[in-house]
């Protein structure tokens, strides 16, 4: 007999786009004593302004609010996410820095919450909320559900990110060939294309050939931005 996880993991390998997968993920959520779920996924690039998506069922007059008002720049509970892999509770004193977001999702009735965030090799980043609006959480529930809701936050993030990261940065389908690798982790390290050539052992035209296949790959600017890119995707 399969096991729930096997079950659900099926049903969610299974969906190709992600609205799909987030209604699989809130009905999983809503099977663990939960009526809202958020996910977030966050971009590493580009560095200034890095691209997020959101998918919630939260009441939707809410998920205006939040961004007229520009909520996730100070929640705390996306600053834990970025942070740390641990999961964290809703609690006044984590909201203090941010009393009026607080104050405002909890008349919205969003008053316990929990939430958990994913780290891929290439800077990729996700963060899965459940969230409800009576019966607090208790330590009796948590230590109980405890694995199926890490469970949750893992396979969320990976059914979530195969499905957006090719959209938010196709960057990281890019195939760099290990000689290009290697001049942009010596570029990373402020070499030059010279110094570059003396370490290598190949020509300086060499060196700059593979930066210059490297910055098109890349969809790169110049060698600079190359290898920020590289080192953010995890190709360094």
């Amino acid at each position: 007999m399969k096991t729930w996880q096997e079950n659900q993991l099926q049903a969610l390998q299974s969906i190709q786009s992600e609205q799909p997968l987030f209604q699989i993920i809130a009905s999983l959520g809503k099977e663990l004593g939960f009526d809202y779920c958020t996910y977030g996924l966050r971009a590493p690039l580009p560095l200034a302004a890095p691209k997020t998506l959101i998918f919630s069922n939260y009441p939707t007059a809410w998920q205006a609010q939040y961004r007229a008002k520009n909520y996730l720049a100070i929640d705390p509970t996306v600053h834990h996410g970025m942070r740390s892999l641990l999961p964290i509770l809703w609690t006044d004193n984590l909201f203090n820095p941010a009393r009026e977001l607080w104050e405002e999702a909890q008349s919205f009735g969003l008053r316990h919450g929990w939430a958990q965030s994913s780290h891929d090799f290439n800077g990729v980043k996700g963060m899965l909320t459940l969230a409800r609006s009576n019966e607090p959480i208790s330590d009796t529930e948590l230590e109980d559900k405890r694995f199926k809701m890490a469970w949750l936050t893992q396979t969320a993030h990976l059914g979530m990110s195969r499905c957006l990261t090719p959209k938010l940065m196709p960057e990281a389908d890019v195939k760099l060939s290990n000689r290009e690798i290697a001049v942009l982790r010596w570029t990373a390290d402020g070499k030059t294309s010279g110094e570059i050539s003396d370490i290598l052992k190949i020509s300086e035209r060499t060196v700059n050939f593979h930066i210059h296949n490297a910055i098109t790959k890349l969809n790169a600017t110049n060698k600079t931005s190359a290898a920020v890119k590289a080192a953010m995707l995890g190709f360094l």
